[in-house]
């Protein structure tokens, strides 16, 4: 195999590897430990691919269970509303961009 190949492969399964050891609902944080605000940004930002791992993994949940309340609720939607709003955002301001120059 060419280098060009194996570089892009090895670097998506760390990526995977990576991502799939911090996902919710997998019994990381007891009772005394729980999730707080920057877990939530990062279950929140995570969210599409944990939704994704949970249909082949019933124990990984989109939403950390053994949190701290607030704060986590407020990570997590600071997240998930800055992913899928900057998308948005950024697709009606290439759209408007794009109709002026016609």
């Amino acid at each position: 195999m060419k280098t060009s190949v194996i570089i892009p492969f090895l670097l998506a399964a760390f990526i995977a590897v990576t991502m799939s050891a911090c996902m919710p609902g997998g019994g990381d944080f007891p009772s005394d430990h729980r999730a707080g605000f920057f877990f939530g940004i990062w279950h929140g930002w995570i969210a599409p691919i944990s939704l994704i791992v949970s249909i082949f993994n019933p124990e990984i949940r989109i939403y950390e269970v053994s949190n701290t309340g607030f704060w986590y609720d407020l990570g997590f939607y600071i997240a998930v509303i800055s992913g899928f709003g900057g998308v948005s955002l950024s697709r009606k301001k290439y759209k408007s961009h794009h109709n002026r120059n016609r």
